[in-house]
């Protein structure tokens, strides 16, 4: 057992509901347009706003999976550029974190 299982729950969740966020949006963004054309502008405006949401979670979606992985492999707490430990504090703050505050 890693001293950084504990983040592995957190992690987890955060996941799960992230996935869940980014399925609503993507329902969202298929469903048909307006049938009235001043709607339809409206309808596109709000998709394109959606699209940039949904951009940012794929990425933290992306996030949370290599930390995941870093807590399988063993790699997770270890700044990903200079090798040094990463603080627990940040983790804690950040559990996403690859790398430590110097090197962030």
């Amino acid at each position: 057992m890693s001293e950084f299982d504990g983040f592995r729950p957190q992690l987890q969740e955060r996941l799960a509901d992230l996935l869940e966020r980014a399925n609503v949006i993507e329902d969202d963004l298929r469903g048909p347009l307006d049938a009235d054309s001043s709607e339809q502008a409206v309808d596109l405006a709000d998709d394109e706003a959606l699209e940039g949401v949904d951009d940012v979670l794929r990425a933290e979606i992306q996030q949370v999976r290599y930390a995941l992985a870093r807590i399988e492999n063993g790699s997770y707490g270890t700044c990903a550029k200079c090798g040094e430990p990463i603080p627990k504090e940040r983790l804690e703050a950040r559990p996403i974190a690859t790398r430590c505050i110097k090197c962030a």
